[in-house]
């Protein structure tokens, strides 16, 4: 399975209850953090709910 990088671009100050718990439930936690995932489905759908707060690098 691919492996992708997500990074947090912009601040979750302002973002609904549930674009928080997807960020912390991606792993992260602090403005420019980055944590690496398998590009499973599960994955793919908590970052399109927060897509205008992340940057997505293919590995």
């Amino acid at each position: 399975m691919a492996k992708i990088k997500v990074t947090q671009v912009k601040s979750a100050i302002g973002a609904t209850k549930t674009q928080k718990r997807n960020l912390e439930a991606l792993g992260l936690r602090k403005l420019n953090g980055s944590v690496e995932h398998d590009a499973s489905p599960v994955i793919l759908g908590m970052i399109n709910v927060v897509k205008h707060l992340v940057k997505v690098v293919e590995l």
